[in-house]
């Protein structure tokens, strides 16, 4: 056990784990349910090495398997300013018809009233300005911005992805059907049709919920009391029948497992106090850390998140704080691959 207290807890760098860089997966593995699984269980503390095929044996007849149904946009544009200045800008969050949230790159080269020219078709001018590189822009266009979208957006892998994507499919879930993310509900990598279809034999139903994920998710935790950290919100979509179909296991006792931590914000931002959940179609800024009291969730299957990631910061919240710093630490040694196309571990 570790000498930490709860004070420390709230402390960013209680959170920091040594990295090989050797061990951040650059291309996702093939095929997908091939990945390594790393088993927690939270009883008995026991720590297994399987692979991610190998969930199906430890789902139960009557859980609900909850899924995150967003999809990632072609996010990442590549524009020049009347000066031939170039700007990269990644789109986050959807304001109305035309205006967008986003972060652009260099910040310092942007005005407000400032243009940005994408192509002949599509061109943008900035609005506002805040922290952290985000923007509020308006755009230009002719014909819908989807297919604008389509003919210049590129896939906006993270910034420690290095290597070029070989087929933009492998980064989007198979179960993907509502375009609106930055990036990917990356857990949701891991499963296969097939596998899907074996777990639905076994008794194990699927709920779908969205989160459209913003980039704001991966945002760095700068300050060090995390309390002082503000979550950028998310937009999230809850419907009257997979609220029901959670309710009811909720109410038989049977287990409900989230699928990647976005699935796990949906849950826990849709839930009262006695874990009953509300249909909902709203923002969450839900920041969830140790010494919260989970109201919804029975397992969590996850990939390797980032040090002091408020990602990181949940898992502990679930699996405990020494426990989730175990798993890690096994995981580094043990050679895992870590983050959007690494391996995933089932906390249960």
């Amino acid at each position: 056990m570790s000498n930490i207290n709860n004070k420390d807890l709230l402390c960013k760098s209680s959170y920091f784990y040594d990295l090989p860089q050797e061990l951040i997966a650059q291309q996702p593995i093939e095929p997908r349910d091939s990945s390594r699984l790393l088993i927690f269980c939270r009883e008995n503390e026991k720590i297994e090495n399987k692979h991610f095929y190998d969930i199906v044996d430890f789902l139960r007849k009557g859980d609900v398997l909850v899924v995150n149904n967003t999809r990632v946009l072609p996010a990442r544009l590549f524009g020049y300013k009347d000066t031939g200045a170039k700007i990269e800008v990644l789109l986050q969050k959807r304001l109305d018809l035309k205006r967008w949230e986003v972060i652009a790159r260099p910040f310092k080269r942007l005005k407000i009233g400032s243009e940005i020219h994408f192509s002949e078709k599509l061109s943008a001018v900035i609005v506002q300005k805040a922290d952290y590189g985000q923007c509020e822009i308006e755009f230009n266009f002719s014909g819908t911005f989807e297919e604008r979208l389509l003919e210049v957006g590129q896939v906006p892998l993270p910034p420690y992805i290095h290597e070029k994507l070989k087929n933009k499919e492998r980064y989007q879930t198979v179960y993907a059907k509502v375009e609106g993310s930055s990036a990917a509900p990356t857990a949701g990598l891991h499963f296969t049709k097939p596998l899907l279809e074996k777990i639905k034999d076994k008794g194990v139903e699927i709920a779908e919920v969205l989160l459209h994920v913003g980039l704001g998710t991966f945002r760095p935790v700068k300050e060090e009391n995390i309390l002082s950290h503000q979550m950028h919100s998310e937009y999230i979509e809850m419907s009257e029948e997979n609220a029901e179909k959670i309710n009811q296991a909720k109410k038989e006792g049977r287990r409900v497992i989230a699928v990647g931590t976005t699935s796990v914000r949906v849950l826990e931002s849709c839930a009262d106090e006695q874990g009953r959940i509300a249909p909902a179609k709203r923002e969450t800024s839900i920041f969830i850390y140790p010494s919260y009291k989970f109201k919804v969730i029975d397992g969590l299957i996850t990939n390797f998140h980032l040090p002091e990631s408020t990602l990181i910061m949940l898992v502990s919240a679930f699996a405990g704080y020494d426990q989730t710093m175990k798993i890690y630490d096994h995981a580094v040694k043990d050679g895992y691959r870590f983050f959007s196309f690494g391996d995933a571990m089932f906390i249960y």
